[in-house]
């Protein structure tokens, strides 16, 4: 029997990388994730590579049955270079934690976006809808739009085995998120993309694109702007019980604003104002159930006797998740040192 494997790779394009794929068929394929080879692509085609020497290699790390097609599954692989060693696009190559001991939840938000016109569903031809606030959470023609899409979205996610934990509209029309949760870093980040892969997918039936933009709609607009939330904790946070673990974390964080913002996506300045839910791009603040801080410390995490999580709302949709990872990890790890 053939089977369908989707290797799945992200690009080198900048300031945002962007999906890749190809689709290799095996006769016989052991159905596991050390079954599939490692393979070639041309970089020089993906801003990876120069012509010259263009052979760029991938490898497999992750794999889930494929939903959409018979004998098929996805394969999310690494970039790394024709000597084997990480590229330079390879975010996941950076990650720390070898142990698994964070767990990360990531909340992705994204507009749909008719391609053909230039704006989310929802919005009338040359302007825009009723201002925001009955879109959130949204039930009815007149306020949620694109169900269909992201409804089909979420069994697929269920279907493959990603471990998606929710989906609602957002706050803006045309604007939706789904939520991912994973114990270890590079998991996460796995399971992100991949979910983002099937989104993008899907959207092809509808003739509908995915907006990852963290301001698509303008800086200066009043709509909000879209975020991929990271939910995070070790063992410490999860177990230890002690408020000086998360205030030792949170005010480090604090002192290394530059190596989170250069990594929670491109144009994110459009977004974190300081206005929508936001903190300022060049502030730094964190409080209990704060969501206009930089980190929300969740009721919940107190009321447990300070055991939980912390949530940094400053990264934007557009975010790779495996540096959004790196970062949190190496912070987290140097305030308990």
């Amino acid at each position: 029997m053939k089977t369908k494997l989707e290797y799945i790779w992200l690009d080198g394009y900048k300031p945002t990388q962007l999906l890749r794929s190809k689709t290799m068929v095996r006769d016989n394929f052991g159905g596991k994730l050390e079954d599939c080879p490692m393979w070639v692509f041309d970089g020089s085609s993906t801003e990876q590579a120069e012509g010259g020497s263009s052979d760029c290699l991938l490898k497999p790390v992750y794999m889930v049955p494929d939903p959409e097609r018979k004998n098929a599954f996805l394969v999310m692989t690494e970039v790394l270079n024709a000597d084997g060693t990480p590229h330079e696009s390879n975010g996941r190559a950076t990650i720390d934690d070898d142990d698994d001991e964070f767990w990360f939840g990531f909340e992705q938000e994204y507009f749909l976006w008719d391609a053909d016109h230039g704006r989310p569903p929802g919005f009338p031809p040359g302007g825009y809808p009723g201002p925001q606030g009955p879109y959130y959470c949204s039930v009815g023609a007149s306020r949620a739009y694109g169900r269909p899409l992201v409804e089909e979205h979420l069994d697929l996610c269920i279907e493959s085995g990603l471990n998606i934990e929710g989906i609602n509209a957002e706050v803006a029309a045309g604007q939706w998120e789904f939520q991912i949760f994973a114990k270890g870093a590079k998991r996460a980040g796995d399971e992100i993309w991949l979910a983002r892969y099937l989104l993008e997918r899907t959207g092809e039936k509808y003739d509908m694109a995915i907006n990852w933009h963290p301001k698509p709609l303008g800086r200066d607009l009043d709509w909000n702007g879209s975020g991929m939330h990271a939910n995070f904790s070790n063992k410490a946070m999860r177990e230890k019980g002690d408020e000086q673990v998360f205030i030792k974390i949170c005010e480090n964080f604090g002192k290394n604003i530059e190596r989170h913002i250069s990594v929670y996506g491109a144009f994110n300045d459009q977004r974190l104002t300081g206005l929508h839910e936001t903190q300022a791009i060049d502030k730094f603040s964190y409080g209990v159930s704060d969501r206009g801080a930089s980190i929300r410390i969740p009721v919940s995490t107190k009321a447990d006797g300070w055991k939980g999580r912390l949530e940094d709302r400053r990264t934007s949709s557009n975010a790779d998740p495996y540096k959004v990872a790196a970062a949190i990890i190496q912070t987290t790890k140097e305030a308990l040192a």
